[in-house]
C-alpha cells in the first residue's frame, strides 16, 4: 500500500495518524500473513480487543450524554445496535475500509456474512490504533461523527432490538438477570474459525449458537434461545 493510498484512506477517516505503522497493522487480516510471512505488522486481532473496548466508552459516554430521559435498559439496546458487527460493516463500508484490507486472496473473494465480520473488526482495530496514536479525546471525535451521529436514524428505523438486546430485556424484566456468553467451542482454520457460544441465564445454558465470530455466534445463541422461550409459551 502506497502512502498516498494511506492519505486516501485518513481522509476516509478524518484523521491523519501519527504513527503510519498502527493503521497498517489495524488493516492486516490473519489470512494475509498466511501468504506473506514476511509482512513487517501483526495483525490486527489485539488492535481489535483494544478498540472494542475503547469503542463501547465512547458509544456509550456519548448516548448517555445525548438521551438524558433514557433509562438503562434503553441505553442498552441503543449501544447494542451501534457496535454490532452488522452497523460497524455498514460503517466501514461507507468508509471504504474494504479496498485499503491486507487479505488473503480467498477471503478478498468472500462475500459472505464473514466479510462483513471482517470489515466490522478492522473498524474496531482502526478505533484502537487510533487511541494508541491520539487518545482517546481523538476515538471520541470519531465515533461522535461517524457512529453515534447515526442513532436517531437507528431508533426511527425500530431496529435497533437485535436478539441480544430482545434476550437480555426480557430476561432482565422476567428474572431480573442479565444473560451471560460463554465461548464453548471452536474450530476450523485460525483464518477461518467458527465459534460455538453458549447463553446463559444464572448458571442455566438456555441455548447456544455458531458463527464465524464470537459476537454472530452470540447473536445465533441468542436468537436460538428466544426461540426456545418462544416454544415454551406456546407449549404451556
Amino acid at each position: 500500500m502506497s502512502s498516498q493510498n494511506l492519505e486516501t484512506l485518513e481522509k476516509s477517516l478524518g484523521t491523519s495518524f501519527k504513527n503510519k505503522d498502527l493503521l497498517k497493522e489495524a488493516l492486516t487480516h490473519r489470512s494475509y500473513l498466511n501468504e506473506n510471512p514476511a509482512w513487517p505488522f501483526s495483525q490486527n486481532e489485539r488492535l481489535e480487543y483494544l478498540g472494542d473496548a475503547v469503542l463501547e466508552l465512547a458509544v456509550t459516554e456519548d448516548i448517555f450524554a445525548r438521551f438524558p430521559k433514557y433509562q438503562e435498559g434503553q441505553l442498552t439496546l441503543l449501544r447494542a445496535a451501534l457496535v454490532n458487527y452488522q452497523f460497524l460493516s455498514k460503517i466501514a463500508e461507507n468508509l471504504e475500509v474494504h479496498k485499503f484490507l491486507y487479505l488473503s486472496k480467498g477471503e478478498a473473494r468472500d462475500s459472505s456474512r464473514a466479510r462483513e465480520v471482517i470489515l466490522a473488526n478492522a473498524m474496531e482495530a482502526i478505533i484502537g490504533a487510533l487511541y494508541l496514536d491520539q487518545g482517546f479525546g481523538a476515538v471520541k471525535t470519531f465515533v461522535n461523527s461517524r457512529i453515534t451521529l447515526l442513532a436517531d436514524e437507528v431508533l426511527s428505523s425500530g431496529g435497533y432490538k437485535d436478539a441480544k438486546s430482545l434476550l437480555q430485556e426480557i430476561m432482565q424484566e422476567k428474572e431480573k438477570v442479565t444473560p451471560t456468553y460463554k465461548v464453548l467451542d471452536e474450530f476450523g482454520p485460525d483464518h477461518k474459525k467458527t465459534f460455538r457460544v453458549g447463553v446463559y441465564v444464572g448458571g442455566d445454558l438456555l441455548s447456544s449458537g455458531e458463527g464465524p465470530s464470537k459476537q454472530e455466534a452470540e447473536l445465533d445463541a441468542a436468537k436460538n434461545a428466544l426461540k426456545n422461550l418462544k416454544q415454551l409459551t406456546t407449549d404451556s
